[in-house]
């Protein structure tokens, strides 16, 4: 399949995507002997001869990583407090970063890789990715104020709301089982906050296909090419 030069570059590991042109308007990429200096180009991995500096470009192997994230551990690659990062808990010789983020004090699924193109998928609202989580919070959930969060409210200038709001088991209100397609930063929490609720425990569950079961804080499981193929076929129009 054939994608254009600079995003080949960024996925195979070389540079980000603008570092990329950069280095393609240097003169310092060949494809197949010939120096290239159009950034509109497009190769195939699997039959054009790509060099930087004269030494061929090996396609960097796609990782993709499911783990069920423990508190205290941050979702960034790098921290210059020095706390605990969740990459800290996958072993892998491969240079990989989260899929959006979980709060720090918020456990449960997170998934990691090197994939760019995967990241941004999966992340993009307009796919509507659904996201489940299981809640806590510091008193009952009024039917009144349930609907509204369903209904809707205004957040950061625009309108939000919950797909679904349930309750884990009749007639307890505080525990709940809520799905969204957002991905704001701590967007559960100040949905809840803004109608007078304290979330007191937060664990996301699921993300689209893929889900925790099984699977101990801490711990991490390898996801397959075959679950990637599917995941696509399921979410692509």
């Amino acid at each position: 399949m054939k994608v254009r030069l600079n995003k080949f570059l960024s996925e195979c590991g070389i540079a980000s995507r603008r570092k990329s042109e950069e280095y393609i308007k240097e003169g310092r990429i060949t494809v197949n002997g010939r120096t290239v200096l159009e950034l509109s180009l497009y190769v195939d991995e699997s039959t054009d001869l790509i060099c930087l500096d004269g030494e061929k470009i090996k396609p960097m192997a796609k990782v993709y990583f499911l783990l069920n994230k423990p508190k205290g551990y941050i979702t960034t690659t790098e921290d210059e407090r020095r706390r605990k990062k969740v990459t800290d808990l996958i072993n892998t010789k491969q240079k990989i970063f989260p899929v959006g983020r979980l709060d720090y004090d918020t456990t449960g699924l997170l998934l990691l890789t090197n994939d760019g193109e995967f990241s941004n998928f999966i992340t993009h609202p307009s796919n509507g990715i659904i996201r489940t989580y299981s809640v806590s919070l510091n008193r009952k959930l009024s039917e009144e104020d349930r609907l509204t969060l369903m209904k809707g409210i205004m957040l950061d200038g625009r309108k939000s709301k919950f797909a679904s709001i349930k309750y884990v088991t009749k007639n307890i209100y505080d525990k709940l089982i809520v799905t969204t397609v957002e991905g704001r930063n701590h967007f559960v929490k100040r949905l809840f906050d803004r109608v007078g609720y304290k979330v007191t425990s937060l664990k996301r569950t699921d993300y689209g296909i893929f889900n925790v079961k099984g699977i101990p804080k801490g711990s991490y499981r390898i996801i397959t090419k075959d679950e990637i193929e599917k995941f696509y076929k399921t979410y692509s129009n």
